[in-house]
């Protein structure tokens, strides 16, 4: 065997290894990614259940103003509504009481400068 034939066994080799590592990669990306979705429909059943229509939407209304909220207080409510502190389905009214509980008004702070400073 040359070692024109040796080189080109060692790339078909190694061209071989890289298909079944992309493969593998693949199958992987696609079962995270199937799992992903797995447990987002599971927290929109579990949202479903727990909220009203009116909350509901004030829910997909934080979603489209604030993501960052809006998946911090559907942690919340699937929390409660699996450890059973949930009694019935929750009202707006509800939502917003958690929500100024999880995300408390922020102090909005000015400042003023009296008098100038001339040269």
């Amino acid at each position: 065997m040359s070692e024109d034939d040796e080189l080109e066994a060692l790339r078909r080799r190694r061209m071989a290894e890289l298909q079944r590592q992309q493969s593998s990669g693949q199958a992987e990306a696609q079962e995270a990614q199937r799992r992903r979705a797995e447990e987002e429909a599971q927290k929109e059943a579990v949202l479903r259940a727990v909220l009203d229509q009116e909350a509901r939407e004030r829910l997909s209304n934080i979603r489209m103003a604030r993501p960052d909220q809006a998946e911090v207080l559907e942690r919340q409510l699937v929390l409660l509504a699996q450890s059973g502190r949930l009694r019935g389905k929750l009202t707006d009214q509800d939502l917003k009481a958690l929500l100024a509980r999880l995300f408390p008004p922020q102090r909005d702070i000015n400042i003023q400068r009296k008098g100038h400073i001339t040269e």
